[in-house]
């Protein structure tokens, strides 16, 4: 049970009473069961007071109270509840009827039925999904296997043709491959199965030419082919990879041929060698080493035992798996005969005992959960049937609903959920308890007769894979948001710190804007439909933070005090919807920009009426894309950056641009422009215009313009703290954007002096930094937030350009969907972050290990009490931090390969995407697998203060253990002698030995003796059932 729900549903209200807001808000999630029982509403402080009334004055006592004393005492102490309420949780906790409880006793139910209720929480969700997408696959014939690799966070595909696809973990195509280069020999032979030997990074891969072919992830060559098994029987067409996570030498491969036959090798030093190289082989690492299968029948390598049963009599083995909590390899075919077979060893014995389930017309597939110890098959007969893997006579439960063949099943294993996928292509989701179907889907794949069908469900990142053919469609499941606190009721756009009033502003895409106090968390105000229906899409206050300026899609900038009143309206689009990004308050000017090529100007001291035309930019068009941010350093600068990577500086006086600055190239622009600035033609994105700019000027060097976005500069920063930079040289800009880069100029040089990957696949990303410099906030599209520690980063200028990143101080994820806009402010000298979401949230938490509140929560927060770090002094917690790093470091030095791994190697070709090292700075693979375990533990945060421990007692007091007392030593320890000494044996009857089970057994077992009374019944009123309607068939026919 989720510790963290367990603090949610012991309220943590401080009101007495049922029906205090805090203790109505957190029951909500469970109405279905129990809302009205008494301990569903005990809050923290009432068991506090309860404790004490078990607690004695005399140490190591233990205090019991009576069903009288209990109801009498708790009326009194928690001043809320009957005791009646009171003499039913008697009774349920005291269970053993004694007559009496204590403190252990009453925690300990209230702890299972936590659980419990968690349990049937879970088992009742309906997840939502995402509309169906088809991935763009380079598959030219039937996907064959879907896997993902946990170490380098990839996806593999491969197809029939033997074309192995390589997929981030945000699913984009980032290489394809033939899995062997021999291209005239893969025309003659096809791919049947592919798994993947995560401890020792290796994928194997069976071929129609009865051979399985085990290739090097961290070759240097591309998927160099290492050991070559041939001469198999039949040809395999399913396998399945199993290791022992305490014991990575441990692992079992299985697989399954056309002949019925179930083969599995159980390799004993696999981190070493999983085939033994003879003597004779070449010394090099990278050739082939083929093995012969007699070989390993006949006992020639150590490292490996065989073994194998032909059980299924001919019939294709469709799918076999290990499983080690049953410590038994399961097998299935189309069969009715023999449909499912376990088979296991036993100790210090070679051959395999083996047990089968027939099921009527066969099954297609099978999934095993190993707490509920049950077998789901996907029947023939269009039934999902649930099995004990010790009764193989009937199922302990049939799923109805399907109307074609079930051809796959799966098991959602954290919800004890089943889901099941029919040949009408009908998807269903089952809850295992009830036996019901509580999700239904039909998907849309185009009309055929004969189709192939691959079914798999990523738990982990909550994605189902279907295949149809060589095409490949998603399921994504939506995030749960329904009990996440939403600050908005729809997506946040913008957030804003006001430090005179310190309140936050926010802003959201349905046009609200909101106030919210920082130190609290309590919203003070809310305007409604400032845009009309209109997305707000950024904010601005000016400089003397008493106006707000909004930017909407709707083409327009209002002017706004904090009474609600608007002043003014800035004309951006001319009467037409233009997508605003960014607002730029200067001392005279107003600057407005987005998804233009052109800077769009206000004069304040000409704001003599409501509505405001824009006036004319003297610097023209500089940009070859659309402006998407901008930046201003006092005096006289200005800089504004693009779609496709370019930031150009201009005078803000002069309002002339001088430069131009890109990762690629730098070039210098004319100071005065011989042509008019050049009209727009539309509002949208234009290719087709040619930007002022005199083209001459730019050299020898020919650029192609970004049309991907995958140098978009997002957002500007300048550090305004470096003001002798243009002295003694460093960097005084920030930028950040495409591809997860963070990129840190120096202006006066026109000079780019590092840049290093901040979030690694996720798109683009954002920033902010505080006032004094010190710390950069980095976010990305999957709600990601980083701290890192810039205020020695590029102090100085380099010839060589840096590519190792700052101090990464804090790595967290407060949100579940993208980040859009940052804000850092210091309220009473205390640091904070404030970050919004397109999940309809607004967080705020400290630099470093602060808590996360959201905004729109149930209790308020005061930061005063949570925020104990000093204004300036962080090099304690950033040691400590550096040192976990180089702990972590010395622990995978040895065990990290993926230098040269073919995974992570830069791609040639540009249209693919390239694959970094790991988001988590080195941290290694051991660590990132740590943290994104942490994930789901990090994700939830349902509205209360999140802290780094929960627990639903964590306020209760215990005392400290006191010594105990020195104990005498009893008297059979003094004086062994006399009470252990041996006696005389002496004569004793012989007793006759009883008979055997198979000489007393009179008749055979009953069956109901072996299953439930409802079973039977249910069976008995089917077979009534379809008796009577044979007996109307005959009538009719008669």
């Amino acid at each position: 049970m989720s510790c963290q729900k367990a603090a949610l549903e012991l309220n943590t209200g401080s009101q007495p009473g049922p029906k205090s807001p805090e203790r109505t808000e957190d029951v909500t999630a469970f109405e279905d069961y129990g809302t009205g029982l008494l301990e569903n509403q005990l809050s923290v402080c009432d068991f506090v007071k309860i404790q004490k009334a078990f607690e004695s004055p005399e140490p190591r006592k233990i205090i019991c109270m009576s069903r009288e004393d209990f109801t009498q005492k708790m009326t009194e102490i928690v001043g809320w509840g009957t005791k009646e309420e009171y003499g039913e949780l008697f009774d349920k906790v005291d269970v053993a009827q004694d007559g009496f409880i204590n403190w252990e006793k009453l925690t300990s139910f209230i702890l299972l039925e936590l659980n419990k209720q968690d349990e049937r929480a879970k088992a009742t969700v309906v997840p939502q999904w995402k509309d169906l997408e088809f991935l763009p696959v380079k598959h030219k014939d039937n996907i064959q296997k879907v896997i993902f690799l946990k170490s380098s966070s990839h996806y593999l595909t491969i197809s029939k043709e033997g074309l192995l696809a390589i997929w981030g973990e945000n699913l984009k195509l980032q290489e394809t491959f033939p899995i062997t280069s021999d291209a005239t020999k893969l025309k003659h032979l096809w791919v049947t199965s592919l798994v993947s030997l995560e401890n020792v990074n290796k994928i194997a891969v069976a071929f129609t030419s009865k051979e399985i072919c085990f290739y090097d992830l961290l070759s240097k060559e591309e998927f160099a082919c290492q050991y070559k098994l041939q001469g198999l029987k039949g040809t395999p067409i399913c396998m399945d990879y199993w290791y022992d996570p305490l014991d990575a030498n441990e692992s079992i491969l299985s697989f399954g041929d056309i002949t019925g036959k179930v083969q599995a090798i159980a390799f004993t030093a696999a981190l070493i060698s999983l085939f033994e190289r003879p003597a004779s082989a070449c010394e090099d690492g990278e050739a082939t080493m083929t093995i012969n299968w007699a070989e390993l029948l006949s006992g020639c390598h150590k490292c490996c035992d065989i073994l194998e049963h032909k059980l299924h009599q001919g019939d294709w083995v469709r799918q076999v798996t290990y499983n080690a909590s049953l410590d038994a390899i399961i097998s299935s075919t189309t069969s009715n005969t023999n449909s499912v077979v376990l088979a296991w060893r036993e100790k210090s014995k070679k051959h395999l005992h083996m047990t089968s389930f027939n099921i009527a017309q066969g099954i297609h597939a099978f999934d095993y959960h190993a707490r509920l110890n049950l077998i789901a098959t996907a029947g023939i007969n269009n039934k999902v049937c649930l099995w004990n893997p010790y009764v193989v006579s009937k199922p302990v439960g049939v799923l109805w609903g399907h109307s074609a063949s079930v051809i796959a099943v799966q098991f959602f294993v954290e919800r004890k959920q089943l889901f099941s996928f029919s040949k009408d292509k009908v998807l269903r989701l089952w809850d295992i308890q009830h036996q019901l179907s509580i999700q239904r889907i039909a998907c849309s794949f185009p009309e055929s007769q004969d189709f192939r069908c691959l079914f798999h469900f990523d738990e982990a990142h909550g994605r189902l894979f279907i295949s149809f053919n060589n095409r490949l469609a998603l399921l994504a499941m939506k995030s749960d948001a329904s009990k996440r606190v939403k600050s908005h009721e729809k997506a946040v756009t913008c957030v804003l710190y006001n430090s005179i009033l310190k309140q936050v502003i926010s802003s959201d895409t349905g046009s609200t804007v909101s106030f919210w106090m920082i130190d609290t968390g309590q919203k003070i105000k809310q305007f409604t439909g400032c845009h009309g229906n209109a997305e707000i899409s950024t904010m601005a206050l000016d400089a003397n933070e008493t106006r707000l300026l909004t930017g909407s899609t709707d083409g327009t900038v209002k002017i706004w005090d904090f009474n609600g009143y608007c002043h003014h309206t800035l004309n951006v689009g001319q009467d037409g919807a233009v997508d605003i990004s960014q607002i730029l308050i200067l001392k005279k000017t107003i600057l407005v920009t987005g998804w233009e090529r052109a800077i769009t100007v206000f004069r304040p001291q000409n704001f003599n009426q409501f509505f405001i035309q824009p006036e004319e930019w003297k610097g023209g068009i500089q940009h070859h894309h659309d402006i998407l941010c901008a930046a201003f350093l006092p005096p006289q600068t200005v800089v504004t950056g693009s779609y496709d990577g370019e930031i150009v500086l201009w005078n803000s006086s002069t309002e002339s641009a001088h430069h131009v600055l890109h990762p690629d190239y730098q070039r210098l622009l004319k100071s005065k422009l011989d042509t008019k600035p050049q009209k727009l033609l539309s509002a949208g994105r234009s290719h087709s215009t040619h930007p002022v700019a005199d083209q001459s000027t730019m050299g020898v060097r020919n650029f192609e313009i970004d049309t991907e976005g995958k140098n978009a500069v997002m957002r500007l920063c300048f550090l305004k703290v470096r003001k002798n930079t243009a002295v003694t040289g460093g960097a005084n800009l920030v930028s950040c954007g495409g591809s997860g880069y963070v990129r840190f100029w120096d202006i006066y040089k026109k000079q780019l002096l590092a840049e290093f990957l901040a979030h690694s696949g996720a798109g683009t990303i954002i920033m902010s930094t505080d006032k004094m410099n010190r710390y950069l906030t980095t976010g990305d599209l999957d709600g990601w937030l980083k701290i890192w520690n810039i205020e020695e980063y590029c102090l100085n200028s380099s010839k060589n350009k840096i590519t190792k990143a700052p101090t990464l101080i804090r790595s967290f994820q407060p949100h579940e969907d993208r980040i859009s806009s940052l804000e850092m402010c210091e309220p009473g000298g205390q640091l904070l972050i404030i970050s919004s979401s397109a999940d309809c949230s607004i967080c705020v938490t400290g630099v470093c290990n602060a808590p996360v509140w959201i905004f729109g929560q149930a209790k308020h927060w005061h930061i005063e009490n949570y925020l104990f770090l000093p204004k300036r002094d962080t090099n304690l917690v950033e040691n400590d931090i550096q040192k976990e790093i180089s702990l972590f470091s010395k622990e995978e030095s040895c065990l990290d390969p993926t230098e040269h791994s073919l995974l992570n190697k830069k791609n040639k070709d540009d249209s693919t995407y390239n694959v970094r090292p790991s988001e988590d700075i080195n941290l290694g693979i051991k660590y990132k697998e740590r943290s994104t375990c942490m994930k789901e533990t990090q994700k939830p945060y349902y509205g209360e203060v999140i802290k780094k421990s929960f627990s639903a007692f964590r306020s209760l007091s215990i005392g400290v253990l006191e010594e105990l007392p020195e104990v005498n030593k009893p008297a059979f320890l003094l004086d062994p002698e006399k009470y252990f000494r041996e006696e005389p044996e002496e004569e004793r009857p012989q007793i006759p030995e009883a008979p055997s089970l198979f000489e007393t057994l009179k008749a055979v077992f009953d069956e109901k003796n072996l299953f439930p009374k409802e079973i039977l019944d249910h069976e008995r009123k089917a077979k009534q059932l379809c008796q009577e309607k044979s007996c109307e068939v005959k009538k009719n026919k008669k």
